[in-house]
């Protein structure tokens, strides 16, 4: 999958979610996955306009 930005205000594109969700070794659900990736990342703790996709982006990633 192409590269690209979701956090823009955090500068957090796809791989950065990618490779934070990569380190931790498992998830009880995508919640937990994205306070996980929050706390690595920082993405959505700007203007939060970003939250949806990145939900949407560790699903995708979790269903892989």
């Amino acid at each position: 999958m192409e590269n690209y930005m979701i956090c823009h205000c955090m500068q957090v594109t796809y791989a950065d979610v990618e490779n934070a969700l990569h380190r931790e070794t498992r998830f009880e659900n995508v919640e937990s996955a994205f306070e996980d990736v929050q706390k690595i990342t920082h993405c959505s703790t700007g203007c939060g306009g970003c939250h949806d996709k990145i939900l949407d982006v560790i699903s995708q990633i979790m269903s892989k």
